[in-house]
C-alpha cells in the first residue's frame, strides 16, 4: 500500500495541473515526470535532466507546492531525482534546494550614531550573522582543470587546506572574462568552510565594497562599524578588484588589508588585469596586491573545452553524442562562459522542441556566437594589421632586429594591444617576440610620447586602429 501511495498522490496532482495548464505546457513539463517514492510527507519524483528540474523550479514551483499541500498536507515536501545517464547513481535534489555555506555569528564593536566617542569610551557590541555569499555550484568538484587554470587550482587547493598560512597570501587571480576566476575564488571559500566551519568567510565584489563604504561615510560614525565588520573576517574574497576606483574606498580597503594580512587571515582577489596594469590605484595598495601569488588564467585549449562540456552535460543528466560536443568545443574557443551558454541553449532547444541534440542544431545555435567571434580583436590580428601596414613579414617583426622601422612596428603592435585588448603586459610581451613586462611598458610609453610630438607617427597608429575596428 505504501509503495502505491506515491503514484496515487502524483496522479491526483497531475489531474489538477492538467486543468490549470495549457495542453502543450502540461505535455512538455509534467507528463515526463515519474513518481518514485513517498516517505511521510515527502514525495520524490524523477525528472529527465537538471535543466528540466531548474525550469520547473523557476516557472511552476508555486503551483506545485500549493497542489502538494492540498493532497498531502501543510508539511508536504518535494524531492527530485535526476535520471542517471551512465552508471553513476541518480542525483537527488530537494525542491528549491540550497546548501550554501553558513558562517557563525560574530561580535562587532559599534558606536551609537548620536555619540562622539573619545579614546576611553567603550563601544557597544552587536551580534552579526555574516552571509558568506558563496554559491555551492562553484565548488572544486564542478571545476574542470586544464593547463589554462592549473596553477590557480593548485594554489587554491593548497590555500583551502591552510588558509592564511601559505605563501599564497594574497592570491591574485587575473585574466579575461569567462575564464573561471570567480569559480576558483569561490571554490576556495567553499573548501575552507567544509574543512574549517568555524572560520568566517566572505565573498564580495569590489563594487559592493565601494557602495558599502559610501553608505558608511554618509552616516555619522558608521565608518567605524564598517571597518570593524571587515576586520572580523578570516577569509576575504574580493571579486573584480579593478573596479575599486574610489580613493576613499581604497584607503579603507588598505587598512582592512593590513589588519587581516598581519593577523594571518587569507585574502583572495580576482581582476580582469594584472596588478601592474591596474589604473587609478594607490601605489601602497598596488604593492600589497603583489605580495603573494599572481596567477593569470588563460583561454582553455580544445581538450579542456571538451572536458568541460562533457562534465556539464553529465551534471545536467543529459546524454549528448560526443561528436556534437567535439563540434561545440571546436567552434567556441573564447572562454568557458560562452561555451557553457551554448551547451545550455542546445539542451533547452532540444528539450522544448522534442528534438535530438544534433550537430545541425548545435550549428544553428552557435552561429551568432561564432559570428561575433570572427571579428574578435586579438594580439594575432593586431600583429597582422601592423605587418600589412608597414609591408613587413611577421617573422621580421618578431625577430631581434634593431632596425628603426622594425622596432617601431613592434612597439606600435604592443601599444595597440594594450589599448584595445583587455590582457596583461606579460601576455602581450610573450606573444610579440617573447618580450618581458618592462619592455612592453617601455614600448607603450615610447609610442605615446611619439604620438604627442610626431604628427606622421600618430597617423600611422590611427590608421592601423581604424583598420582593426572597421574590419
Amino acid at each position: 500500500m505504501t509503495q502505491e501511495r506515491h503514484i496515487a498522490v502524483w496522479n491526483n496532482c497531475l489531474r489538477i495541473f492538467e486543468q490549470i495548464l495549457e495542453p502543450q505546457q502540461f505535455n512538455t513539463w509534467f507528463k515526463p515526470i515519474k513518481p518514485v517514492a513517498m516517505q511521510d510527507s515527502t514525495l520524490t519524483v524523477a525528472v529527465p535532466s537538471e535543466f528540466f528540474r531548474e525550469y520547473l523550479e523557476d516557472y511552476f514551483l508555486d503551483m506545485i507546492k500549493k497542489t502538494l499541500r492540498r493532497e498531502i498536507g501543510a508539511d508536504a515536501k518535494l524531492n527530485y531525482t535526476v535520471r542517471p545517464v551512465s552508471k553513476q547513481p541518480a542525483m537527488t535534489y530537494p525542491a528549491a534546494h540550497g546548501t550554501a555555506p553558513v558562517n557563525k555569528t560574530i561580535s562587532v564593536s559599534t558606536f551609537s550614531p548620536a555619540s562622539n566617542p573619545g579614546p576611553f569610551v567603550y563601544p557597544g557590541i552587536q551580534r552579526v550573522q555574516v552571509n558568506p555569499q558563496l554559491n555551492p555550484t562553484y565548488c572544486f568538484e564542478n571545476l574542470v582543470k586544464g593547463e589554462c587554470n592549473r596553477m590557480g587550482v593548485v594554489a587554491g587547493e593548497s590555500i583551502s587546506k591552510a588558509p592564511g598560512k601559505t605563501a599564497f597570501n594574497p592570491l591574485f587571480l587575473f585574466g579575461g572574462s569567462g575564464l573561471g576566476k570567480t569559480h576558483i575564488a569561490q571554490a576556495i571559500g567553499i573548501a575552507i568552510k567544509e574543512k574549517y566551519p568555524e572560520l568566517v568567510v566572505l565573498y564580495v565584489s569590489a563594487n559592493r565594497f565601494k557602495t558599502q563604504y559610501m553608505d558608511a561615510v554618509n552616516v555619522n560614525n558608521k565608518l567605524t562599524d564598517f571597518l570593524a565588520f571587515y576586520t572580523k573576517m578570516d577569509v576575504l574574497i574580493v571579486d573584480d578588484i579593478q573596479e575599486l576606483h574610489s580613493p576613499g574606498a581604497q584607503n579603507a580597503f588598505f587598512h582592512v588589508f593590513n589588519h587581516l594580512h598581519q593577523s594571518g587571515k587569507q585574502l583572495i582577489f580576482t581582476s580582469d588585469r594584472a596588478p601592474a596594469d591596474l589604473q587609478k590605484f594607490e601605489e601602497r595598495l598596488l604593492t600589497r596586491l603583489k605580495w603573494g601569488l599572481s596567477v593569470e588564467l588563460q583561454k582553455p585549449d580544445f581538450a579542456t573545452r571538451l572536458e568541460m562540456l562533457k562534465a556539464r552535460a553529465f551534471r545536467e543528466g543529459v546524454k549528448i553524442d560526443d561528436e556534437v560536443l567535439v563540434f561545440l568545443a571546436g567552434r567556441i574557443k573564447t572562454n568557458f562562459r560562452e561555451l557553457e551558454g551554448a551547451l545550455i541553449s542546445l539542451i533547452a532547444n532540444a528539450t522544448l522542441t522534442h528534438r535530438e541534440a544534433t550537430i545541425e542544431l548545435a550549428e544553428k545555435i552557435t552561429e551568432k556566437i561564432v559570428g561575433e567571434q570572427k571579428n574578435e580583436l586579438t594580439i594575432d590580428r593586431i600583429q597582422s594589421a601592423v605587418c600589412e601596414y608597414f609591408n613587413i613579414s611577421r617573422e621580421m617583426m618578431l625577430s631581434p632586429s634593431r632596425k628603426r622601422q622594425i622596432v617601431q612596428a613592434r612597439q606600435i603592435a604592443m601599444y595597440i594591444s594594450r589599448n584595445l585588448i583587455n590582457c596583461s603586459l606579460s601576455t602581450i610581451g610573450s606573444e610579440i617576440g617573447g618580450k618581458d613586462h618592462a619592455t612592453v611598458l617601455h614600448a607603450c610609453t615610447t609610442v605615446a610620447d611619439l604620438m604627442s610630438t610626431d604628427r606622421s607617427f600618430k597617423q600611422y597608429v590611427t590608421d592601423i586602429e581604424k583598420m582593426l575596428v572597421l574590419a
